[in-house]
This record gives structure tokens, sequence and C-alpha cells, in this order.
């Protein structure tokens, strides 16, 4: 069997580092899977794992002789974790992450004397409200937005090298800067995870009786804010600048549906709804 790797490692086997490792192994993309994760519960869980092949106690010992290593640690310990790596990388190595914010992490990333090795960055639009290795699935990339977003500078066998690794996972890869990046998650992810957890909040403060009568509607609004709050507050901290850019836009647009309502303009509301409409309807 041709792999496109001989030896992976994952640092971080969480929700996305474990299915990246389920899939990688379904797929055949690699020959052995190397992991390692700060938590002594989760190095003696991944021994259980049939994806992994051998776990270390440091994440500089699992790093040696890998081609591709992954990131898969909160978006604050990534450039850190960079950086206590570097000294066990080779030349020609190529590193990655799935961190949720791009700008910080991949400018960060330029300080690192990586001797020789490659960190692009990268964001596969991949996961749920659960999380924890308990979760991981083979599936979870599988057709899948993934924005690899390398630096002016970066090679382009590099950054071909990284995208096809998520293109085998079944991913649908694009690329851009790490400052348009997070501008785009600031809207199509952190806005929406902002906005389902206001609601829930607001919500919380009323009748709490209510919640018997609500329906699939509710839920389905407000899955996303199930989600980590700790892991959340990272993400939210990290793309500060663009999440209130976003969050200032939608406060327009919700003061223009507020307006039209207040006004009794049932043509500019119809126009807000049959807009909101087609475009869900076109998501993929």
């Amino acid at each position: 069997m041709h792999h496109m790797f001989d030896q992976l490692t994952i640092l971080g086997p969480g929700l996305l580092g474990a299915s990246i490792g389920i899939a990688a192994r379904e797929r055949g993309l690699v020959r052995r899977i190397v992991s390692w994760s700060r938590r002594a519960e989760t190095r003696a869980n991944c021994l259980s794992q049939s994806w992994c092949d051998a776990v270390c106690e440091s994440p500089g010992e699992a790093c040696r002789q890998s081609q591709l290593v992954i990131l898969c640690t909160p978006v604050q310990t990534i450039v850190p974790l960079l950086a206590g790596i570097a000294p066990e990388l080779t030349a020609g190595v190529l590193v990655t992450d799935v961190g949720s914010t791009k700008s910080e992490i991949c400018r960060q990333a330029q300080g690192v004397d990586l001797a020789g090795a490659h960190f692009i960055g990268s964001h596969p639009m991949a996961g749920s409200e659960q999380t924890g290795m308990a979760h991981a699935r083979g599936d979870l990339f599988a057709a899948a937005a993934c924005l690899v977003t390398p630096l002016a500078d970066a090679s382009a066998e590099t950054v071909q090298a990284v995208s096809a690794f998520w293109a085998a996972l079944g991913m649908r890869v694009s690329h851009t800067s790490p400052e348009r990046h997070d501008e785009i998650v600031a809207h199509i992810s952190h806005l929406p995870h902002v906005l389902s957890s206001a609601l829930c909040s607001f919500l919380a403060r009323k009748d709490h009786a209510w919640q018997a009568l609500a329906a699939s509607g509710l839920r389905d609004t407000t899955r996303i804010a199930a989600g980590d709050p700790g892991l959340w507050l990272e993400i939210l901290q990290s793309n500060r600048a663009e999440v209130l850019r976003a969050i200032s836009g939608l406060e327009d647009e919700l003061h223009r549906i507020q307006s039209a309502l207040a006004n009794d303009d049932c043509a500019r509301l119809a126009q807000y709804l049959e807009r909101g409409k087609n475009y869900r309807d076109q998501l993929c």
C-alpha cells in the first residue's frame, strides 16, 4: 500500500485529533500514527485505540521521525507547542494545526525557528458541540470545508502537500490569507455561536416552564450553544476584533428588521425573510 506519509504525529487527540487519526487509518494515508496528550489519562486511553500505534510522554518525543505533525490543542497553546517541538523537527517536516483562528497563530509561528521544517496553518471546518476522543469518528471530515492559510513566503510544494492530506480525508480545500480567514470564520462560525449562546442566555432569564413547550425549531437554532464554554471563550478572545465587527454588522441588520416591524412595513419585512430563506436554501 502506498502511504502519503510514513509517520503522522497528532498532538492533542481530542475530537478533531482522534478523528484525524481514525480517518487517516481508515483511508490508508499513513503507515504509523503517534500521539501525545497533556493529560495522562488521555495518553492511556490512546493506547487502546486502533488508530494509534504509539503514545509518547512528551510532544517532542512524539514528533521524532514524523513527516507530518498536526497540532490539535486549544488555539492559545498552538504557538507555544510549536516552539516546544521545534528542536525535534528535521528539515522538510510539515507541521499544521486545526486552530479556529489563524492570523495570530500564523504570524507568531513565523518567529519560531523550525530549522528547515515548515508550518502551514489549517482550519478543518468540522466538529460538533460534543468534545473529546469518545465522540471521534472517521467520517467527521467527509465533504466538509478546510481552509489552508499559508503566508506569502510559503512554498507551493508545502502548501500542496498539506492541502493534499486534507483532501485525502474527503475535505473541500480552499486557500486564503490568515487575516481573511479570521474575517470569514467570524461571520460564518463564531457569530452563529455567539447568537446561539445569546438566545439561550436570554431565554434562561424567562420562565423555565417554557422549555417544555419548545419545538424542534428552538433546539435546531440553539444546538451549537451546547459547545464547551471554555473552548469558545478562547476562540472568541483570539478573534476578538473580527467577531466585534461581525456583531456590529448583525446589530445593524437587526435594527433594520426592528424598524420594518415597528413601522408595520410588511414589504420590507418580507424582503428580509425572503433573503434569509434564500441564503439558508443555498447552504451546502
